[in-house]
């Protein structure tokens, strides 16, 4: 120890960094070295919220105690995470302005078992916060954005089932992050709001997540013409209304939508594509840039809708099918055989990877057609379901006693 004590303290501050903020405190008893070595850390991890009554009584003092004797100039994380119910909302607000007055860079809040009626309110100066970056919020924290809000620095942030003051809210919070590059929007199933708007010139990466059975929402608009990365998971008909993403390149689609048709024309130039869809594809879409594919199998069309996508997909070099997490196979139509084969297996495709296969005979003739057609196919990794009702070996039998287009092609069982 006496060696350790020996370093300069900016090492000492980088080795309790790599321990939790609760080990790091406890080396305050060691010597006088480091009684106060830790208050010039610049992360800040408190929790977790299953901590019992007395742990929180003691969290609660410590903070109230030691946290505005804090030395670090910049706080580049504060993460709570708490049962808010322990802990009164003047003590939390407190916390967050104190590590907000040390040009904070990241905070990380997630609040549970409020009062429903009293959820927690975060205090108004957060929103004018110069220096923050990450924001990232869940849990039982209602959003009431004040107009003169300001957040000039936020490129992430990430609001998983929070609630809102108002349908206005996440509107009027987004338009005052100016870099916002990064956004995770989950909703709760009950108290969200009916209009979901993301108007945001400079955004790269969107995710949303709409619950099953949220009847509160309309719909949603998305203005966001700078996307490269899109997640949507939405199980509910309503309306959306979806601006062209020129410059997306990976798109991850798991909907249940009345009408897909402008989903999909607005993710036209996508380069990779995980898609599940309760509604057909339409005809006379074009992913001529489409390169990744991979198509969830869970639906009776879905047989259907995988030859749609090839033939719209004259670039495309991988298909994968599979189950996406989650989901579960309805079982599969008889499939209509198309009349012209798609470019794609003619010019382009170069890896087929099918996951959970379990060689019915719908899923057998698919993969079938693609070995027969496919012309530049290298590889074709099947990997069979838990679930069979046939060997392994036979599977494989059948299918490596099928013609290949591709006498190249290395076909692997899984």
């Amino acid at each position: 120890m006496d060696i350790i004590s020996g370093l300069p303290d900016e090492l000492l501050i980088k080795i309790l960094m790599l321990v939790p903020t609760k080990v790091a405190v406890s080396t305050s008893i060691l010597s006088k070295r480091w009684e106060y070595l830790w208050m010039w850390l610049p992360k800040l991890d408190y929790g977790p919220r299953n901590c019992s009554e007395s742990e929180c009584e003691k969290l609660r003092c410590f903070l109230d105690r030691n946290l505005p004797l804090h030395r670090a100039p910049v706080l580049e994380s504060f993460r709570l995470d708490l049962c808010c119910s322990r802990f009164k909302p003047e003590n939390i607000n407190m916390w967050v302005l104190t590590a907000v007055s040390h040009c904070l860079r990241e905070l990380e809040m997630m609040l549970y078992e409020s009062d429903p009626a009293k959820p927690f309110v975060l205090p108004s100066n957060l929103y004018a916060c110069k220096s923050l970056v990450v924001l990232k919020l869940g849990g039982d924290i209602l959003l009431d954005v004040p107009t003169m809000a300001s957040l000039p620095s936020l490129k992430t942030m990430k609001l998983q089932s929070v609630r809102y003051f108002s349908d206005k809210t996440l509107p009027l919070l987004l338009s005052k992050c100016p870099l916002l590059e990064d956004l995770v929007v989950d909703l709760r199933e009950d108290d969200t709001p009916r209009y979901l708007g993301v108007v945001v010139p400079s955004l790269q990466s969107l995710s949303l997540y709409i619950p099953y059975n949220n009847h509160i929402i309309d719909g949603f608009v998305l203005v966001t013409p700078a996307l490269k990365y899109f997640k949507l998971m939405d199980y509910n008909e309503h309306y959306c209304l979806i601006e062209n993403m020129p410059n997306l390149i990976e798109a991850y689609l798991d909907v249940d939508c009345p009408d897909i048709k402008d989903l999909i024309g607005s993710i036209t130039s996508v380069k990779r594509l995980s898609i599940c869809s309760k509604d057909m594809l339409g005809e006379g879409f074009v992913f001529n840039q489409l390169e990744h594919l991979e198509v969830c199998l869970c639906m009776e069309h879905s047989s259907n809708q995988l030859f749609r996508l090839l033939k719209a997909s004259s670039n495309l070099k991988r298909l994968d099918i599979s189950l996406m997490r989650g989901h579960v196979s309805q079982g599969m139509d008889d499939w209509n055989q198309p009349t012209t084969v798609p470019e794609c297996l003619l010019s382009s495709m170069q890896n087929l990877n099918w996951s959970s296969y379990t060689g019915e005979p719908q899923e057998r003739e698919i993969v079938v057609y693609i070995l027969k057609h496919a012309v530049h196919l290298k590889t074709a990794t099947i990997k069979s379901s838990s679930e069979l009702g046939v060997t392994k070996s036979d599977m494989l039998k059948e299918l490596e006693l099928s013609s290949r287009a591709s006498a190249a092609c290395q076909l692997m069982f899984e």
